[in-house]
């Protein structure tokens, strides 16, 4: 299938086009609000895809282009655009599709990160709130360090906790996440539980600024 990342010149955009093409046999397709931005992103990607001996291509667009033929539309954007982003593609999106959402809501002072819980109770709840009749929502790919998903050398060993309302739709997306080499999807409910996944992020970033080679945190359930 194609999978559109809309926000894909951005850090954890990058990673997850990379994995994606490097380890699944989908389609890649990068999104931006400018097209030019995300065809150059997108020829980045695929040349060091090739330069690693890879027979992938990552392709790129304006954000409503490339969700138009996609099947897994991620929101690889700041946690305060999700909303706009989607009412932008909306009439891009078919009935059946699924829009995956990873962004969470942080700010910082002098202490460090902590989560900002939006009024409507979670980033993801926002993209439900927001996404039209037909086009389910899937919270995935939160805890994920950026750099770390955006290097190829390496190993990732972590997993990522997925949300949803929807059993299909939850479930292809964590066969889409398995496919990448090194990450374990675990089911963690429905998007209620959407507040307690999110605000792990500030916290692993918190740890990995306070202590020596934890750079690239991630979690890993036993």
């Amino acid at each position: 299938m194609k999978i559109a990342i809309l926000g894909g010149t951005g850090d954890i955009g990058e990673g997850l086009a990379l994995r994606l093409a490097a380890d699944t046999p989908h389609r890649v397709a990068v999104g931006s609000r400018e097209a030019e931005k995300a065809e150059t992103k997108a020829e980045e990607y695929t040349t060091e895809l090739e330069s690693r001996g890879l027979d992938a291509a990552v392709t790129g667009g304006e954000n409503a282009a490339v969700a138009a033929d996609a099947r897994i539309v991620v929101l690889a954007v700041p946690p305060y655009h999700v909303g706009d982003t989607v009412g932008a593609v909306a009439e891009s999106l078919d009935d059946g599709d699924v829009l995956v959402s990873p962004a969470t809501g942080m700010k910082r002072d002098e202490e460090g990160f902590h989560y900002h819980k939006p009024g409507a109770g979670s980033v993801t709840q926002i993209v439900a709130d927001a996404a039209p009749e037909g086009v389910t929502v899937v919270g995935a790919f939160h805890n994920l360090a950026a750099a770390r998903l955006a290097n190829l050398d390496a190993e990732l060993g972590v997993d990522t906790l997925v949300i949803g309302d929807d059993e299909d739709a939850k479930a292809t997306v964590a066969d889409i996440a398995e496919g990448i080499e090194g990450l374990r999807a675990l089911d963690a409910g429905g998007i209620a539980n959407a507040p307690e996944i999110e605000g792990l992020t500030p916290l692993l970033i918190n740890v990995a600024q306070n202590n020596d080679g934890l750079h690239d945190l991630g979690v890993r359930f036993q």
